[in-house]
């Protein structure tokens, strides 16, 4: 059942059906079933809540696979937007009010372009945290997951027990962990030659 690009789609709503945010800090999702919508599926922002518009006679299992797959889609376009260092900071620091109380306080978080083997990094003794420009135009919860991990060295400077666990209050973590990891085997791969020209 192919998506159409995100839009806001002007059929009338046949039902509605709410969802609870995922996660902490996430927003609403509110799910708009359509008679008039036969195959597509669409989804936009409004305000803090997220509308994910899909055909009336959808099943359940299938409303929550699109909802997922919207969601993501969203967050992707949204990334593709680079932050500045000011923004950074902002969602850094919005960040650790959510999952750390406010006690993970960086003094400086920015862009670097001379980190090719890592994500980020962080210096705790001065505060500070670099996140990789390779980052910039992956998803949302990615860039939120690399950022998190660096918050919490500043609370835990190790990767014990203890700082694994901070990072299990982020609910997309395994699966931000796991996106990297493809972006690190995927880079791994031949590459096939360029086709010569005649």
């Amino acid at each position: 059942m192919p998506a159409d690009p995100l839009h806001r789609a002007t059929s009338p709503k046949r039902s509605m059906t709410s969802q609870p945010p995922r996660g902490p800090g996430a927003s609403a999702v509110e799910v708009r079933r359509s008679a008039r919508r036969s195959r597509t599926v669409s989804a936009y922002r409004e305000g803090d809540r997220t509308i994910v518009l899909i055909p009336a006679r959808m099943s359940e299992a299938e409303e929550r696979r699109w909802v997922t797959v919207m969601l993501d889609k969203l967050a992707a376009q949204e990334s593709k937007r680079i932050l500045g260092d000011s923004e950074l900071t902002e969602r850094a620091e919005r960040l650790s009010g959510q999952y750390f109380e406010d006690r993970a306080r960086p003094t400086s978080v920015r862009w670097v372009t001379n980190q090719n083997t890592r994500w980020g990094s962080c210096t705790p003794a001065e505060g500070s945290i670099r996140l990789s420009h390779r980052l910039q135009g992956m998803p949302e919860y990615v860039v939120d997951y690399v950022l998190l991990h660096e918050l919490a060295h500043l609370l835990v400077p190790g990767h014990g027990p203890r700082f694994w666990r901070l990072l299990e209050a982020y609910p997309r973590t395994e699966r931000a962990r796991g996106y990297l990891e493809g972006v690190v085997a995927a880079d791994r791969l031949p590459h096939l030659p360029a086709a010569r020209s005649e």
